[in-house]
């Protein structure tokens, strides 16, 4: 998408609902009795998050209300929820523009997720019953399946890819127990999912093999292991965008 220029999105399916569900789950606008600024929201938060918004690019009230449909001041209600939620700057009477990234930010994020995730697993394993383990092993077999099609050059669906690699880590901590903490893990989910996307990074069979080894360490109940490899999960796909350069400079 070229730079300041606005367009149509097209909104991936559904997830499947926590208390906060990030943006790839909560954008497809169909929810009945949502309200036309809630599907709004959910639109624009996901054309940022998934990167077709692009970071320092203006948001023209005028050009948004006609791509997304909504009211003028609809719309800056919503700018402004997602200015709080740090996913937009507000720039005073310059108006808005969509938040800029950077090495730092990034580390940031992805040592916060880190951070949660362990946090997470620990009592999702620790509590987690036989629908818990259901959801674990469903969850991880869609994500295997997209991800052998990744790997054969398929990249075509690089959206519901990276859906299904939400709800897999999703489902391994969904029965920590702790809503406040799904909810504070989706948030920075959705801003470490920002960068993965920008990046465009796949790791191929490492990150597939991560995987399969979390799946295993779910069924074991080893949360132990299972936090080593989501830190190297996390801390090799960030490297991997670093070297890229796509964080740019701070």
């Amino acid at each position: 998408m070229r730079r300041g220029t606005i367009q149509k999105s097209r909104i991936p399916a559904r997830r499947t609902a926590v208390a906060r569900v990030p943006a790839g789950g909560r954008v497809d606008g169909a929810d009945k009795g949502a309200s036309v600024g809630e599907t709004a929201y959910r639109r624009v938060r996901a054309d940022i998050v998934f990167g077709r918004l692009v970071p320092g690019q203006k948001l023209t009230l005028d050009r948004m209300r006609d791509v997304y449909g909504t009211a003028v001041g609809t719309l800056r209600e919503l700018l402004n929820r997602l200015t709080s939620e740090g996913l937009i700057l507000a720039e005073g009477s310059r108006g808005f523009e969509v938040a800029s990234i950077s090495p730092t930010n990034l580390r940031e994020i992805a040592a916060m997720r880190e951070l949660l995730e362990c946090h997470a697993l620990r009592s999702s394993f620790e509590s987690g019953d036989i629908e818990w383990e259901g959801r674990v092993v469903a969850a991880h077999h869609k994500l295997a399946a997209m991800e052998k099609r990744m790997a054969a050059g398929q990249r075509s669906e690089e959206e519901t890819w990276r859906r299904y690699d939400w709800e897999f880590h999703q489902a391994l901590v969904s029965a920590c127990g702790s809503r406040v903490l799904l909810d504070m893990h989706a948030a920075v989910y959705d801003k470490y999912l920002r960068y993965l996307m920008i990046a465009a990074v796949f790791r191929g069979e490492a990150a597939a093999g991560e995987h399969r080894k979390l799946l295993e360490c779910a069924l074991e109940r080893d949360w132990r292991s299972a936090q080593k490899v989501v830190a190297t999960h996390i801390q090799d796909c960030v490297t991997q965008m670093l070297s890229s350069g796509m964080a740019g400079a701070d």
